[in-house]
């Protein structure tokens, strides 16, 4: 028999890196809610790669924090290595990326949900969404308990339905033997959505004692770490680092991997679920590029109080003896002792294409999904959704305007428009590529993009929107003084630019067209430049990119000039798109499902082209 648990604000569903987001976000703006959880000591866990963060992904967690979210103050208490990737390219790409200490990660944002004010969080499964009217009204416990809420946030993760994969042996269960979540996705058919399966994996766990060093190399931490959180210095954060190694597969390795194809999931059709096309495991990785001969794999500590390593680069659903053999063929690994094997996780979703911009379901008002719920990959992924939906749950509440990120805006903007306007065949994960604007959207200026909005929203306290308008005036006064330097001839400058190899400057010149050059930067050139006030690392940073860059970003800026009109022409929200005369069918049948709220985002929907957004404009123009 059931019966009615107290009701309160917002519901969250989940307990990973979306619901961790979600809930924080939600309580931090004053609602009563609840984060119910499989098991509460797996809350923000990695079960599969034990880092924050890498190439694009270190923007999405930047961004997070930004908008006063949580990861990026987590990882800063509980890194165990910190890198910045790319820094021989240009710093639209620079991307920040720690290892973490897996246990520490979980036990510190456990910490930060029980300490934080209008937020409960609950260990038990969630079997059914109630909903009344095409509208949500609450929750269902497995012991048969009612929790009414305002508005509810799906983050289920890879729990529903989900079963693991080594060779013929299958286990139903989610993530690291955990509970897999049943009943839920026959619930959400139920409630008219469509349902997806797709497919992860991870790598086996090796004991360190067991493997030969020597044998590898090493790969150190920076010896200056940048923050993932704006409101932390390196200084504060500083502290000695573990290294990481780095070996390779050989030919003996996918011989063993060939010679036992037949016997991985993958390819026996066991496997039903969509593989992620841009992580694949080893044997897909042998498959595909077979005229590789090695492959790269890093060998990285799980945290510092554990002997357990990360095979990173070999996720692997073949049986438990090849995956001792294949191993075994890596230099370094001879000798390694599996703790953990590798395994293949399919698992249940929803079809994103169902949701508004706003991350809250077309057809029931209040229901929110985040996370890889929503077809995509990677804890920073799920976290930017989680905040997403949790402001937006918040405001959905209040009755205030939806809190959208567009994509000259932020990485979390482009990601959500991808998946709501284009949906995925695949688990989705964030790349710089995928981003129009991504010199506008670096790691770097997160702060200086983002921060001011979650002021805006409620997130972000007083003091740290002062410091960012402090530090936004401070680079703007920089940049216009050094506008204004010039940097007479002289002997040193021609040394100096001889010894730089860059061209000669027999007359005085500019200091910003110093900065200009390829070869030269801001900080290169400062004996050139006696005043030059006493600057932070970040600021001066900004200094140099906006002067160095300028041309380029002032050519991104007109094109957002122009995305931006086609943004502001929003789109009837009750349209029947078949019914507009010299529509093509097959647009307005796919405009009728994805349902786009402005002419922009019609133009970024696969089957709709240039002539149907004309044919749109001249309907705008006809109905006022």
């Amino acid at each position: 028999m059931s019966f009615l648990a107290d009701s309160v604000d917002v519901i969250v569903v989940g307990g990973g890196h979306a619901g961790c987001e979600a809930a924080l976000a939600a309580a931090r703006l004053g609602m009563r809610t609840v984060m119910f959880a499989m098991n509460l000591d797996s809350i923000a866990m990695m079960p599969c790669n034990p880092n924050i963060g890498g190439t694009c992904k270190g923007h999405l967690a930047r961004e997070v924090d930004a908008l006063g979210g949580e990861m990026g103050k987590n990882i800063d208490k509980t890194y165990i290595q910190m890198k910045m990737l790319n820094t021989s390219k240009g710093p639209a790409v620079h991307s920040p990326r720690a290892q973490a200490d897996k246990d520490k990660y979980t036990k510190e944002m456990k910490k930060t949900l029980e300490s934080t004010d209008n937020l409960q969080i609950k260990q038990v499964e969630i079997v059914e969404i109630l909903t009344e009217n095409n509208k949500v009204c609450g929750v269902v416990t497995n012991t048969g308990v009612h929790y009414t809420a305002k508005a509810v946030i799906l983050c289920a993760g890879t729990y529903m339905e989900a079963r693991c994969l080594m060779g013929n042996t299958v286990v139903y269960s989610g993530p690291n033997g955990l509970k897999a979540s049943n009943g839920l996705s026959e619930n959400l058919r139920a409630l008219g959505l469509n349902i997806l399966r797709f497919k992860t994996g991870t790598p086996a766990r090796v004991d360190a004692r067991s493997v030969d060093f020597s044998k590898m190399i090493e790969q150190k931490g920076d010896e200056t770490v940048v923050p993932f959180s704006f409101e932390n210095t390196e200084e504060q954060i500083r502290r000695e680092q573990i290294s990481c190694y780095l070996t390779y597969t050989n030919e003996k390795t996918h011989q063993v991997i060939r010679d036992n194809i037949h016997r991985s999931p993958m390819y026996s059709g066991v496997i039903e679920g969509q593989g992620p096309r841009y992580c694949p495991s080893i044997e897909d990785k042998v498959v595909r590029f077979a005229d590789k001969l090695r492959h790269q794999i890093f060998i990285e500590p799980e945290g510092e109080d554990t002997c357990e390593m990360y095979v990173q680069g070999m996720s692997t659903s073949l049986p438990e003896d090849v995956q001792i053999a294949m191993y075994r063929t890596i230099e370094g690994l001879e000798n390694c002792e599996i703790v953990r094997l590798g395994y293949a996780i399919e698992y249940d979703l929803i079809d994103p294409v169902q949701l508004k911009p706003t991350l809250e379901l077309k057809n029931i008002s209040g229901l929110f999904c985040a996370g890889q719920l929503n077809g995509t990959s990677g804890y920073e992924e799920a976290a930017a959704q989680g905040l997403v939906a949790g402001v937006n749950a918040v405001r959905t509440i209040r009755g205030e305007d939806a809190f959208i990120l567009q994509r000259d805006q932020a990485y979390i903007g482009v990601l959500i428009d991808d998946i709501v306007t284009k949906g995925t065949i695949e688990p989705y994960r964030m790349m710089t590529s995928r981003a129009e604007y991504r010199l506008l959207l670096r790691q770097d200026n997160a702060d200086l993009r983002l921060t001011e909005i979650g002021y805006n929203l409620g997130i972000i306290p007083q003091d740290r929107y002062d410091k960012l308008v402090a530090k936004r005036e401070t680079i703007e006064q920089e940049v216009a003084r050094v506008k204004k330097v010039s940097v007479p001839p002289s002997t040193a400058l021609l040394e100096f630019l001889e010894n730089s190899k860059s061209a000669a400057a027999n007359s005085g010149i500019s200091l910003d067209e110093l900065i200009k050059r390829p070869e030269l930067d801001y900080f290169a050139l400062k004996q050139f430049d006696p005043n030059r006030p006493q600057l932070s690392e970040d600021v001066a940073t900004q200094v140099n990119i906006q002067i160095k860059y300028e041309g380029y970003i002032k050519r991104q800026t007109q094109q957002v000039e122009h995305f931006e009109k086609l943004e502001r022409k929003l789109l009837p929200e009750n349209i029947d798109y078949e019914k507009i005369s010299g529509l093509r069918l097959e647009a307005a049948q796919k405009l009728n499902t994805t349902r786009p709220v402005s002419i922009g985002h019609a133009s970024r929907i696969s089957g709709v082209n240039p002539a149907d957004i004309s044919v749109l404009l001249i309907y705008l123009k006809s109905i006022g």
